[in-house]
């Protein structure tokens, strides 16, 4: 069969392993626990309350937090209880791997491999890390048992001097013993009966106070095939473990060996992947160490910022708050002072009107009652009186006006080192008292830019100081109403706007500049631009003989001539102009546009160079 004789079975394992014979030869009370069901780790109550807190993770449920009852593990290697798993929604997802999944469980280790085909799978997330569990076709309960949580439960329970644990046999009462050869916990009803039989009088019974100091509580792990066997031998062809009636069964004449003599190849295969593995975890670990100080040192960082930001910003509010004060006393103080000088003229002109009234009063009532002679006699006080009224000056309009506005974009200085923006501004700009100056004002070149500046002022004719003005401009050709000119108004905070165009085509352009949309003083009005600017292609020298160096050849545009074959101009020489000019053209302006215009007509061999 390719393994072991299965003849001497207590035997050769028992004696080979140092251990007692398997958990199927009891007697018949455990025999029908045996045949009916898999020893379960069952508890009464609630779990035990001594939990070690180092342990909690391999004994705790990581769903319902208590004790793990019939644990399951999950292909990632966490371990949750079977029915905590049962009440997970699953979903359905398409299995491109056929019948052979990586999901490893007891249930289905007897499936024949499958060709690879879409099938529908379900599956669940695990509930600590999320990663996807494909489930067997058995469900939650083919999933892998965990036998190593089921002993670390087994020492929690221990420990809490074996509260929770229930009989093995009879499921009801509380665990008193332990048999040793069976690895049963037993109530004492069930204690002693298993003393009375005869296949399990001589059995090992121990009391589970004295089982405390132990690492390892193993109970006999059964076939899920045949539940009446225990796992000893391990098919090497499947590459699971399997019992007595598997190998002459679904696994015959598959080669076999027992457990403990394949465990060393098998662990060290595992050893090798562990130390495969374990760089990779101090990797991750060093990386998560990095992760955790920059992390640190963002958040220290973080702060210190925050720190800065605030100082910043309650600096700023006090400096604004500050600054906010000063506005409104200094609006205060404009208050006081318009009312106070419109409270003086009110009074000034209420004085100058009771006088009016009193000398027209009087006047009409000596014009209409009085007599001939008393009229003569008075006439050279009321003369004097009302010429001297006549004679008063006075406004008919308020000495002050409303006009206070509040600038927010315009700098006000510095508070406590902070910029701060914003003043109050009682004057208003006047555009019958703006001024427009500048060379460009009324002429320009073509495809050139062209620009003068707008001076602001109030009514009284005074500069306004500051920017902040709504100034429209606009640049229309006079033949092309309909293709005005891009204009750039330039804002110079000081009362002052630099403006400035390009006009494409010469021609007369109408120029029209508003603010408030009112026209300015002088506008509209029109500039004339003329063809682009003809730069000189000459020198501008004193004499053709200084400039070329010599050059009997050189000629020049005033047409002067050198004794000797000069052909050029020379100083005070026949046809020279007496002072500076252009070479190219002849004119005695530097800054001025170039006539030549490059003809048949025009001398030949003008000096172009540069004047050495």
């Amino acid at each position: 069969m390719g393994g072991p004789s299965l003849g001497p079975w207590a035997q050769s394992e028992g004696a080979k392993e140092g251990c007692p014979a398997p958990f199927l030869i009891l007697g018949a009370s455990v025999g029908n626990m045996s045949e009916n069901r898999k020893p379960q780790l069952g508890f009464v109550g609630k779990p035990p309350g001594g939990t070690a807190p180092g342990n909690s993770g391999k004994t705790h449920c990581p769903l319902c937090m208590g004790l793990f009852k019939a644990p399951r593990l999950l292909p990632c290697l966490h371990t949750v209880c079977t029915t905590c798993l049962e009440q997970l929604e699953p979903f359905s997802v398409v299995d491109i791997r056929g019948g052979d999944s990586d999901t490893s469980s007891e249930g289905s280790i007897f499936q024949e491999l499958k060709p690879p085909s879409l099938q529908p799978q379900i599956g669940i997330l695990c509930p600590v890390c999320d990663a996807q569990v494909d489930l067997p076709m058995g469900g939650v309960k083919a999933l892998t048992i965990d036998h190593l949580a089921m002993n670390d439960v087994m020492l929690e329970s221990l420990r809490g001097e074996g509260q929770g644990l229930v009989c093995d046999l009879c499921s009801d009462r509380k665990v008193e013993k332990r048999c040793q050869t069976c690895k049963a916990n037993l109530c004492h009803f069930c204690c002693q009966a298993h003393r009375r039989q005869k296949k399990t009088t001589y059995h090992t019974m121990v009391d589970l106070k004295d089982l405390k100091g132990y690492s390892r509580l193993g109970k006999p792990i059964l076939c899920p095939a045949h539940p009446a066997e225990e796992l000893r031998l391990f098919c090497e062809l499947c590459d699971r473990p399997v019992c007595r009636d598997c190998v002459v069964g679904e696994h015959r004449g598959h080669p076999y060996d027992f457990t403990s003599n394949v465990i060393h190849k098998h662990g060290d295969s595992v050893r090798e992947l562990l130390r495969g593995t374990q760089p990779h975890v101090e990797a991750l670990e060093e990386a998560l160490a990095q992760i955790r100080g920059t992390n640190t040192a963002l958040q220290k960082r973080v702060e210190a910022v925050a720190a800065d930001v605030r100082t910043f910003s309650e600096g700023y509010i006090k400096a604004i708050e500050e600054h906010r004060d000063k506005l409104l006393k200094q609006l205060e103080d404009i208050r006081v002072q318009k009312e106070n000088s419109l409270q003086l003229q009110k009074a000034q002109l209420e004085q100058l009107l009771a006088d009016m009234r009193t000398g027209v009063e009087f006047t009409e009532h000596l014009l209409t009652s009085g007599s001939d002679l008393e009229i003569l006699i008075t006439k050279g006080v009321v003369v004097e009186r009302l010429t001297k009224l006549n004679k008063v000056e006075y406004s008919t309009h308020p000495g002050v006006n409303d006009k206070i506005c509040f600038s927010p974009q315009q700098k006000a200085g510095r508070c406590h080192g902070y910029e701060v923006y914003g003043a109050i501004n009682t004057k208003e700009v006047d555009p019958a008292k703006c001024v427009l100056q500048g060379e460009d004002l009324h002429r320009a070149r073509e495809k050139q830019t062209a620009s003068f500046t707008l001076l602001c002022k109030d009514s009284a004719g005074e500069s306004m100081g500051r920017g902040g003005d709504s100034v429209q401009v606009a640049v229309v050709p006079k033949d092309k109403k309909d293709s005005p000119v891009r204009t750039l108004v330039q804002d110079n905070k000081d009362g002052s706007y630099y403006i400035s165009y390009t006009p494409k085509e010469p021609g007369v352009y109408t120029v029209l500049v508003c603010i408030k949309e009112q026209h300015v003083q002088g506008s509209p009005f029109t500039v004339t631009v003329r063809k682009r600017h003809r730069p000189h292609p000459g020198v501008f020298h004193c004499c053709t003989f200084c400039s070329s160096g010599g050059q009997k050849t050189a000629r020049c545009a005033c047409g002067g001539t050198m004794p000797g074959g000069y052909l050029g101009c020379g100083h005070g020489h026949k046809g020279h102009p007496g002072r500076p000019h252009w070479s190219c053209c002849g004119k005695v302006t530097e800054k001025s546009e170039c006539t030549w215009t490059g003809g048949q007509s025009a001398p030949r061999s003008l000096l172009r160079t540069v004047a050495l």
